[in-house]
């Protein structure tokens, strides 16, 4: 097998190879590094690899097959974490040359879960300064491209994350989202991403921004998002929000289907504008829901615009986080992320009461939605990819206004806390992926990922690979 082809391969099928000793995971990673050293350079989407203690896992996953010792869900399977993530023992900048030489000194659930399940560490990939928007650049990373065209983002704020699956760089990443950053780049670079139910994957840590972020998993496949998920799952007493019970099995059941369902498709959520290639493809990938058996309807969910509010708890989040840094670090920091800490100063207690208020009532209005459909369908974005070195797709604007007009199915769910995949639905007429949002109830990621399975059945996307010359 050609290496290029066994990069690209599914997790899934990479597992089962290893177990059955087809296949060696020392070979496998030799095959990722290479690749790794030879298309990062153009991509950065490896901040700080670490070929080395991949290597290492590697050899030590081939001799716990040859000895017949116990296989944990990842055995032997190349994976990364973001740099918001910290690792103990290897650098985690989260973006900033604040942290530039930070090494933190102790794990967490996350990379625990991983390296338990037997998986091989590949690095960290790059984030915006501290993940604080969709593209992702920062002043010690420098910029992160696009697989697809490289003068366009990936996306963010888990851009690397999304560049290095695209790309065939590893088959698992780890991505956080906030307000979108596993959902928007994983839309831009045409791979798989969900935003699991708050409290699925133990967040340790907690971030600053009062519940909007949380921890999953970005793939080629809906299998392999599943099979990570299943790794990354279960309670742990580090994180008090973290959901009693064991770790679930994702892929059981996976391809039950989702006949019977009752699915509703909204275009704009009442509010949103939508770029017409968007508009077209993600119509076209909700009217297909009806092929696998689901009743499919189309309007305004009656949500409400959770722009205001979200921004008001978004911009306070920053502030309250970042302005200590902001006497000693500012002429060093991102001016867009300078910007929003000196917007976050402005609100008054009241005005973040009343946010958060308005936040609970968006929450009520999404369950009683949840009372009558099964799923909701958007587009993922309402955009696709635009040029490097932007904000959004209007150059000069860094606005928090700006930010959300282009991401207005994503932040809504950080609100909420309910799980939401984006799966890949096209390509825009210059070859950009474009993603179809699917939103389900609290608690309910496995029907989320059985209707992203259903659909990957009947709308491949994962056989397509970006144009890149290793």
């Amino acid at each position: 097998m050609q290496d290029e082809d066994l990069c690209f391969r599914s997790a899934t099928d990479l597992a089962a190879d290893i177990r059955s000793r087809r296949l060696s995971p020392v070979e496998l990673a030799r095959a990722v590094i290479a690749r790794i050293e030879a298309l990062n350079p153009a991509l950065n989407c490896f901040c700080t690899p670490t070929p080395e203690i991949a290597l290492e896992q590697a050899q030590a996953a081939e001799e716990a097959v040859m000895r017949g010792r116990p296989l944990g869900l990842l055995h032997g399977i190349p994976y990364s974490i973001k740099d918001l993530q910290p690792t103990k023992g290897v650098r985690t900048m989260r973006g900033s040359k604040i942290f530039e030489h930070n090494v933190p000194e102790d794990d967490t659930p996350l990379e625990r879960r991983l390296q338990d399940a037997g998986g091989v560490f590949l690095g960290k990939t790059t984030s915006p300064e501290f993940g604080w928007k969709g593209a992702t650049d920062s002043p010690v990373t420098g910029i992160t491209r696009n697989p697809w065209n490289l003068e366009c983002t990936p996306g963010g704020s888990s851009g690397g994350a999304s560049a290095q699956v695209a790309a065939g760089l590893g088959p698992l990443a780890q991505g956080g989202d906030g307000g979108g950053s596993i959902r928007i780049p994983s839309s831009f670079a045409g791979i798989f991403g969900i935003k699991p139910t708050i409290g699925l994957v133990p967040y340790f840590p907690m971030p600053h921004n009062g519940l909007l972020s949380h921890l999953g998993p970005m793939t080629r496949t809906v299998s392999d998002a599943a099979l990570m998920l299943s790794a990354l799952s279960g309670y742990d007493p580090a994180d008090r929000f973290s959901q009693p019970g064991p770790p679930q099995d994702f892929l059981a059941g996976l391809h039950d289907g989702i006949a019977g369902l009752r699915v509703f498709w909204s275009p704009t959520l009442g509010y949103a504008e939508v770029d017409p290639e968007v508009a077209e493809a993600t119509a076209r990938a909700a009217a297909r829901f009806a092929e696998l058996g689901a009743e499919v309807e189309e309007g305004d969910p009656g949500l409400g615009n959770a722009t205001d509010f979200f921004i008001v708890l978004y911009q306070s989040a920053v502030a309250g986080g970042l302005v200590q840094y902001l006497d000693e670090w500012e002429a060093e920091m991102d001016p867009g992320l300078v910007h929003m800490v000196r917007r976050g100063m402005e609100y008054s207690a009241v005005d973040y009461v009343q946010a958060r208020i308005e936040r609970l009532a968006f929450c009520d209005r999404l369950a009683r939605f949840f009372e009558t459909y099964d799923l909701l369908l958007t587009p993922a974005t309402a955009v696709p990819a635009f040029p490097v070195g932007q904000v959004a797709p209007e150059p000069g604007r860094f606005e928090a206004e700006d930010l959300f007009t282009w991401t207005p199915f994503s932040f809504p769910f950080n609100a909420t806390g309910n799980p939401a995949a984006s799966v890949p639905c096209g390509f825009t007429r210059d070859g950009l992926p474009m993603g179809l949002q699917i939103v389900g109830r609290l608690h309910e990621d496995r029907r989320v990922l059985q209707a992203a399975a259903a659909f990957e059945r009947i709308a491949p996307w994962a056989d397509r690979r970006p144009e890149l010359q290793a």
